[in-house]
């Protein structure tokens, strides 16, 4: 039986758009406000401790940026993959595909300057963090297999992968820890913070984000990606090659994303770990979301998420809340600004 009701798409003020993250991290705070109260806890002083508390201290400051670092990368390489129309989950696996790579060089570059191993590292995990989306890129160009399924399931078949190099050939002989020999002195990034661990790795997710921007508000291959991402067979019928554009795409995603596997093996770890990332990958793509698939917006998103997760630790040891609250907001707000999307662009109506 229809009940005379359809779904109508909702052109939004400009306004509108800009108050929607915020609007998702208020509905966000107010839902996990029931389970901090089940926790025995007061929502305005886990606020406090999630929010400001950090923001009070220095070392705390630099824990936020050192935290920021791996997913403003992340973030930025799914942003740019879904701003084109490619939908990148694979983001995990290129990660750990360039923390591979940069495990791997770096222990050969001893004899080599800092000047030399580092660039050689980063060149080398943005190129193995590529050559691992090429295969979902291929697939979605050329055979239209949807990139969601074959990116989500690549980053299984990355993590198996380290899992046997660790288990086998980089198995630490004495202490049968796996884990991959340590780098070399020279490819360990520099500290720019004194006394804090704020790497090199954050000046590069800072020059990545910038790129970023002026890729695609600047250049014409940021049009024509944009574009695509709007109307694929619009694209087309004004002479964009929108298999070129995709591919691209895909590959200059695959390799931002490795940059962060880069920057926690050379500015973190200092070797490759199986938990070297708890979901860096994954984080990014609601920092792609939250930040609306925009430079500025995926860094105050980073910011943002690394802040709560910060706050959380302390939130855990001062108010006795669970630790893995910073990951239970993370969660919810994914799914509300989803739905806060939804629902600002389509509305119900009678037939």
């Amino acid at each position: 039986m229809s009940l005379g009701l359809r779904l109508e798409r909702l052109p939004s003020p400009l306004w509108l758009r800009a108050a929607i993250p915020f609007i998702a991290i208020a509905i966000t705070f107010l839902l996990v406000s029931v389970l901090v109260i089940l926790a025995g806890a007061n929502p305005l002083a886990v606020a406090y401790e999630l929010l400001i508390d950090p923001l009070t201290k220095n070392s705390a400051r630099a824990d936020i940026l050192v935290m920021a670092t791996p997913i403003l990368l992340t973030g930025s390489a799914v942003a740019l993959a879904f701003a084109g129309g490619y939908y990148n989950i694979g983001a995990e696996g290129q990660l750990l595909a360039g923390a591979a790579a940069a495990a791997l060089i770096g222990q050969y570059v001893g004899d080599l300057s800092a000047w030399v191993a580092i660039p050689l590292m980063i060149v080398g995990g943005f190129i193995a963090g590529a050559l691992w989306a090429l295969i979902p890129a291929l697939l979605k160009v050329r055979l239209q297999v949807d990139e969601v399924v074959t990116t989500l399931l690549m980053n299984s078949v990355m993590g198996y992968i380290i899992s046997a190099l660790l288990n086998g050939p980089w198995r630490d002989p004495v202490s049968g820890w796996p884990q991959s020999p340590t780098i070399a002195l020279s490819a360990q990034f520099p500290r720019i913070i004194e006394r804090t661990r704020v790497h090199l790795g954050f000046l590069i997710a800072a020059v990545v984000v910038i790129a970023l921007w002026w890729i695609l508000t600047r250049t014409r291959f940021g049009l024509e990606l944009r574009a695509v991402g709007k109307n694929r067979d619009g694209a087309q019928f004004l002479g964009i090659r929108v298999g070129r554009t995709m591919l691209t795409t895909a590959l200059i995603s695959g390799g931002i994303a490795g940059l962060a596997g880069v920057s926690e093996v050379g500015g973190i770890h200092y070797y490759l770990i199986g938990s070297l990332s708890p979901g860096f990958g994954y984080t990014g793509i609601i920092v792609a979301t939250l930040g609306a698939l925009t430079a500025p917006g995926v860094l105050l998103a980073a910011l943002f998420l690394a802040l709560v997760s910060r706050g959380s630790l302390t939130a855990s040891r001062e108010l006795d809340v669970p630790v893995y609250l910073g990951d239970v907001i993370q969660a919810v707000l994914l799914l509300v600004m989803l739905a806060v999307l939804l629902l600002n662009r389509y509305r119900i109506r009678r037939a």
